[in-house]
């Protein structure tokens, strides 16, 4: 451990975060990022790490990916942030993209700095749309840390803040429970049912069939519009651009982050239907921020949209959807007694254990053996394992190599 990344953490528990320093040092490192490219990232010793989480998809096309570096370099020589009040060129063109990309009933996109501000915009944008308050939500899910996406997620996270949400404008239902969400919507006072397409935070588990195309039609049967949070799941990670679509939904407003970045500038969206952006055509002024929409962003996320829906990029992540599904099933069978649950679509991957702990055990032993992987804070018997879409098959390989090694220390460890 170097002496500059313990003075990093010495000086972060000081002035930055002190719980978050001492979380890593309860898992005895005291790791701060040095070089990185593509699936790979060294810590401040030269050790080098896989990246299997890919920052919940911000680094969906590696680390300083080649092609956004440029974009970005020759956009800094041209543009700045640009004037939120007015059109460019710049904003049309990732706009044009975005909604070729998405369902046809799609006609507007928002422009943001992250997926918590989007979701918030949404139910804000879905509140307008329909006249109404209430927002139905998942019990297991997180849309974000501002205000109205704050109070739509897990209920603790917003009371650990003051901000228990308004049982009248805020209710959570159980996942997979399509009754609870119709008995809501009959009180005919629904603005809008946003879902997590898979919920990230709760480790990827896996919707009932029909699920999303089910709350797609009781939204409407009720007057209610149906956003889909795609800021985790969106953007290629289910091997189609949106995955509420490949599951057979489409929804009113899709919210994207994260990978729109591609991994260098902040950048989100909201997608909408003619409904949810009919404020649009009443007071285009009625949400500003001085970033939405900044010209550098939009270049950045222009180039990361063209990536992403090149036909190489699809091949490369059924390549890797195929690889995985098979040799993850393979490592489940080795270890049955351990890795009770395979949750895959795409290169969104949960690996649930049968231990409690067993999502930050795992991540410590994958931690030790070069890969960096994180838990799903609400459910800590699983480990998210998120790779990048460009991954090449030679480093998915290793990092099968090294899941079965860190599997085996980890039993040695419980045992």
């Amino acid at each position: 451990m170097s002496n500059e990344a313990h003075e990093i953490y010495e000086k972060a528990y000081k002035l930055w975060n002190p719980d978050k320093v001492e979380t890593f040092r309860s898992y005895g490192v005291e790791l701060s990022m040095g070089e990185r490219e593509g699936s790979y990232f060294k810590d401040l010793d030269d050790n080098q790490y896989i990246n299997m989480h890919s920052n919940g998809g911000v680094f969906n096309l590696g680390h300083r990916n080649p092609e956004i570096r440029e974009a970005i370099i020759k956009g800094v020589e041209l543009v700045d942030a640009g004037n939120h009040y007015y059109p460019s060129k710049y904003k049309n063109e990732l706009c044009e993209k975005i909604l070729d990309a998405s369902p046809d009933n799609m006609k507007y996109v928002f422009m943001l700095s992250g997926g918590g501000e989007a979701n918030d915009a949404a139910i804000k944008f879905a509140r307008k749309a329909t006249g109404r308050t209430r927002v139905i939500a998942l019990e297991c899910a997180f849309h974000g840390a501002t205000g109205i996406a704050m109070q739509a997620g897990n209920p603790d996270m917003a009371a650990f803040f003051n901000m228990k949400p308004d049982e009248e404008e805020y209710t959570h239902v159980p996942y997979n429970d399509l009754g609870a969400i119709e008995e809501v919507l009959k009180k005919n006072d629904t603005a809008c049912v946003i879902i997590e397409t898979i919920p990230a935070t709760a480790g990827f588990p896996t919707p009932i069939d029909g699920y999303h195309k089910s709350i797609e039609e009781l939204s409407h049967k009720y007057g209610a519009l149906y956003i889909a949070d795609e800021v985790q799941t969106g953007l290629m990670r289910s091997g189609e651009m949106w995955c509420a679509c490949k599951l057979g939904a489409t929804p009113d407003i899709i919210v994207s982050g994260k990978g729109l970045s591609g991994g260098y500038y902040p950048m989100s969206a909201v997608i909408m239907n003619e409904n949810a952006g009919g404020w649009l055509k009443e007071d285009g002024f009625a949400h500003v921020s001085s970033f939405n929409a900044s010209e550098i962003g939009c270049i950045v996320s222009s180039k990361a949209m063209e990536i992403m829906t090149r036909d190489s990029t699809k091949e490369n992540v059924d390549m890797l959807t195929n690889f995985f599904a098979a040799e993850l099933s393979k490592i489940q069978s080795k270890y049955p007694q351990f890795l009770s649950e395979i949750r895959q679509c795409g290169v969104i991957m949960g690996l649930k254990t049968s231990h409690p702990m067993g999502g930050p055990a795992l991540m410590k032993g994958l931690m030790n053996n070069g890969v960096w992987s994180v838990m799903a804070n609400f459910d800590k018997s699983v480990l998210q394992f998120k790779p990048g879409l460009l991954m090449k098959k030679e480093t998915a390989e290793e990092v099968i190599k090294r899941l079965d090694k860190a599997i085996e220390e980890t039993l040695a460890m419980f045992s």
